[in-house]
């Protein structure tokens, strides 16, 4: 089965906007989980982030995450990817 990136945010967050601009304007593939709306999904960024529902966090195929990243941080993630 092919690794998808898996993005874990809110509609209202800007960060998570942004992020699924930079996504879709760079033409990468990812699953999108609202975190209002899927609470395992919600369970998972609380676990993950000391009990801080910080969005968006972002789990890539390689299974390393990044939480709240900028687009810089984002474009040499995905360049190593």
């Amino acid at each position: 089965m092919e690794k998808t990136i898996t993005i874990f945010g809110t509609w209202w967050c800007g960060d998570c906007s942004r992020t699924r601009r930079y996504f879709d304007k760079n033409q990468i593939l990812y699953e999108w989980v609202d975190i209002d709306q899927d609470k395992v999904g919600e369970e998972f960024v609380i676990s993950t982030n000391n009990g801080m529902r910080s969005v968006p966090t972002i789990v890539f195929d390689d299974d390393s995450i990044l939480v709240e990243p900028t687009d810089a941080q984002l474009r040499l993630k995905l360049e190593r990817v």
